[in-house]
């Protein structure tokens, strides 16, 4: 009997479509994309600005708040989204929040007032915090650890840098050619493509072990570095004395600080606190804030630069950005290679090294410099130099974590890197705008734009140090 009953599952087995396993460079191939989409819209609005004015009647105010609401959320949300993603599963927190970005890009295009857009801007950042998480495990579970690996983290750095890098020259080609509109709505044919491939190709991967998300916590957090994004954001309208800016970061920090004793009491933390114990950990994540307080200015200088100074138009500005957009790719593929013969800790302070001459030559521009030697090739330096740096440092903190905790890592890095860029970006501003006085001749700009790449350089200075004497060897030497 026990036979006649097994026949027919045995049938139905036989009979029901196996999907085939992907090779690994097609997981790699679609997490990449994501993170491209997610990268490329910290930047690509901001050519658009002017014309999402006209076209929305935005104010002055209304219009910094459509690039921080996406920042801010985006922010705010990548623990969750890391944690939550070793929790319900990495392909379905990445399927959720491309489709979350991709809604929100269609809304945000269709925008017929100021405040659809804004909202539409946050729920972006909110569904690139949930999906960018994802596409740094997925990468590094689909691959085993050791060159290949390597290869692959080599490949997300390149891509999310370039996305960085690309935004300037893809949001000045689609203003020109179509209108503002199409900065948002390019996302959705890609989206809708990756979401299609990702649906189908991923596997399922979660390592937690049944735990519910750790709530209390996860608002904690969230709170804490959304108000804390919030109050860097006002720094450069407000100043950082004013009570504006004071009192969110004040009030942030004090959540963040609650959020780490509450995990240090909780049973099932949201981020266990044992994981900064972990030297590659803590080492990576702090070297990857401070190289994210400078490159992250690079962009935004650059293009002030090329067109307040030098008078390009939002195309000629990205088409002269493309040979540093290269350069970034260039220096993350070439990495891998670095490594297994130098190490990681070398490599990423070869790369700062590397940047920090861009940065000590860009110092040096002045009102009237030629496009080779105040734009290319300071511009190739820098993101040479971060494309080298990354691709280790990214290697270096997801080597440290145990499978059940490689989303919140991942969150985590992501994280270091979005808050250096965010406080570098408010800082160097900062001293920028108290350079030039309010004075808009040439001179005065290209002095406090100067100012701000020489402060930049020192910050990566700091940072290479830091490089040297923390990060551990090997990234073996973590486990």
């Amino acid at each position: 009997m026990t036979p006649m009953l097994e026949a027919p599952d045995a049938a139905l087995t036989a009979r029901a479509p196996r999907r085939r396993t992907p090779p690994p460079w097609l997981a790699v191939a679609l997490a990449c994309l994501g993170q491209f989409l997610v990268v490329l819209d910290i930047s690509v609005v901001n050519v658009a600005l002017p014309s999402m004015r006209t076209g929305l009647g935005l104010s002055e105010q209304g219009l910094q708040w459509v690039v921080n609401a996406y920042a801010i959320a985006f922010a705010g949300f990548m623990l969750l989204g890391g944690r939550a993603g070793d929790l319900y599963g990495r392909k379905r927190m990445f399927l959720v929040g491309l489709g979350l970005f991709t809604l929100a890009s269609l809304a945000g295009g269709l925008a017929q007032e100021g405040w659809h857009l804004l909202l539409a801007r946050a729920v972006q950042g909110l569904g690139a915090a949930v999906l960018a998480p994802s596409t740094l495990t997925i990468v590094t579970s689909a691959v085993p650890e050791g060159p290949a690996r390597a290869r692959a983290i080599a490949t997300w750095t390149a891509v999310g840098a370039g996305g960085g890098a690309a935004g300037g020259f893809v949001g000045g080609v689609l203003v020109d050619t179509l209108s503002w509109r199409w900065v948002l709505l390019i996302n959705v044919p890609i989206g809708v493509l990756v979401l299609a491939g990702a649906a189908w190709w991923l596997a399922e991967g979660r390592a937690g072990d049944g735990r519910r998300l750790d709530l209390p916590g996860a608002m904690l957090v969230t709170a804490g570095l959304a108000t804390l994004a919030f109050g860097i954001s006002q720094t450069e309208a407000e100043g950082w004395t004013a009570p504006p800016t004071l009192v969110p970061l004040c009030a942030g920090l004090a959540l963040i600080a609650l959020f780490l004793l509450v995990e240090a009491r909780t049973k099932a933390p949201l981020m266990p606190l044992g994981l900064f114990r972990v030297r590659s950990v803590s080492s990576a994540n702090a070297a990857m804030f401070l190289s994210g307080a400078a490159m992250f200015c690079m962009w935004f200088f650059m293009t002030l630069y090329v067109q307040n100074v030098l008078g390009y138009t939002p195309l000629e500005a990205g088409f002269a950005l493309v040979p540093s957009s290269l350069a970034v790719v260039v220096g993350s593929k070439a990495a891998p290679r670095l490594m297994r013969a130098a190490g990681a800790r070398a490599v990423a302070v070869l790369g700062t090294l590397v940047a920090l001459a861009g940065f000590a030559w860009q110092s040096t521009m002045t009102a009237d410099g030629t496009y080779l030697t105040a734009i290319m090739i300071p511009g190739i330096l820098m993101m040479l130099g971060g494309g080298l740096a990354g691709t280790p440092l990214a290697a270096l903190a997801t080597s440290g974590a145990a499978p059940e905790e490689a989303g919140l890592v991942s969150g985590l890095i992501n994280t270091s890197r979005t808050m250096g860029g965010s406080l570098g970006l408010a800082v160097l501003s900062t001293i920028a705008a108290a350079r030039t006085a309010g004075s808009g001749t040439s001179e005065a700009l290209t002095e406090g734009y100067a100012l701000s790449f020489r402060t930049g350089a020192v910050v990566l200075a700091v940072g290479m140090v830091l490089m040297w004497l923390w990060l551990p060897r090997r990234a073996t030497a973590a486990h």
